[in-house]
């Protein structure tokens, strides 16, 4: 199988944390968000998984070889493709036109799940779904008694159905999906400027291809800062105590409180960390009490109080504050 990521976007609503990095390869709890993603999706499968293709934008060489190396780790192959313009879903998908065969799952960077079902991948299509309490905000689906999907409904005011799409979707025949995406190229169907993978969808649909659905157990969103701090408080809770014991941990007269993730050659002094903190590699902090707080690497955090907050990398921060956002390379003192 391979998996198909878009991941072009500029991540405006997560300002001014990807300024510097994309919104995927923010990292949660010791770990970017894509690799996360990744990960959840291969331990879901019931094949493996021999390719991840990466949709990007201008994002440097190092990026790129950041993801190749996410693709590597897990034993499949990485290719990079470009989406030069954001022209929509479909329009991404299809920048990675060579990818798109046989077995497939397309995954949207910015989400993360938690599932105990095993996918079906004889089926013609699964796309995952999740009941949430304000369908008007998401693309939802109707689905009949045997839970396949009748309708796409995009963002609709009168209410339709709670289950909302979550950004991932398997196909069985990747061709397929290819040429009904090149259909909306050819011949223009657009929405608001847009090619949307909603109307290849409804395509196929009406051509008898049957979309079932797999709820998961948890969805995860990563879409803004608020969000993002949430997620890594479940990922941590998730996980439980401490998955690794710290290389070149120095601790003196501090105390940390699981859940909690904290990188390599970090340094805690007079200090209380946690519940629900990471704190990433080459990091030192001193005369602090934390909690609920994604702190980033090379970070220098003293005579602090900190809560429900993320920081970037290479900040240098003293204070107090109850709700920090503060981007790479930054000092406020």
């Amino acid at each position: 199988m391979k998996i198909i990521i878009p991941m072009a976007g500029m991540g405006k609503r997560m300002r001014p944390h990807t300024l510097s990095i994309p919104k995927p390869l923010i990292r949660i709890a010791g770990k970017p968000i894509v690799q996360r993603l990744v990960e959840d999706i291969i331990k879901v499968s019931t094949e493996p998984v021999d390719e991840i293709a990466f949709i990007i934008g201008n994002f440097g060489k190092e990026v790129e070889a950041q993801l190749l190396s996410i693709a590597e780790n897990v034993g499949a192959k990485g290719c990079i493709y470009y989406q030069e313009e954001a022209l929509g879903t479909a329009h991404a998908i299809l920048c990675a036109a060579p990818s798109l065969k046989g077995n497939i799952t397309v995954a949207f960077a910015d989400t993360l799940f938690k599932a105990s079902f095993q996918l079906n991948q004889s089926l013609d299509s699964v796309i995952w779904v999740q009941k949430v309490k304000n369908p008007e905000l998401f693309g939802v689906v109707i689905t009949n008694e045997k839970g396949c999907i009748t309708d796409f409904i995009e963002k609709s005011k009168t209410f339709v159905s709670d289950l909302a799409i979550i950004g991932i979707y398997y196909f069985r025949s990747g061709e397929y999906l290819k040429e009904e995406l090149q259909y909306l190229i050819d011949n223009e169907v657009v929405v608001n400027g847009e090619y949307q993978l909603t109307d290849a969808l409804q395509n196929m649909m009406q051509k008898g291809t049957v979309f079932h659905t797999d709820s998961v157990d948890e969805w995860l969103d990563c879409g803004n800062k608020d969000a993002t701090v949430y997620t890594h408080q479940r990922v941590l809770e998730h996980q439980g105590e401490m998955q690794q014991t710290p290389i070149n941990l120095t601790l003196v007269n501090s105390k940390i409180i699981e859940p909690c993730y904290i990188g390599s050659n970090v340094s805690l002094k007079n200090s209380t960390i946690g519940p629900y903190v990471s704190v990433d590699d080459n990091s030192t902090l001193e005369d602090v009490m934390i909690e609920n707080t994604m702190v980033g690497k090379n970070c220098k955090l003293w005579q602090s109080e900190i809560k429900n907050s993320m920081l970037g990398n290479n900040i240098e921060y003293s204070g107090v504050s109850n709700d920090l956002s503060i981007g790479d390379y930054s000092t406020i003192r």
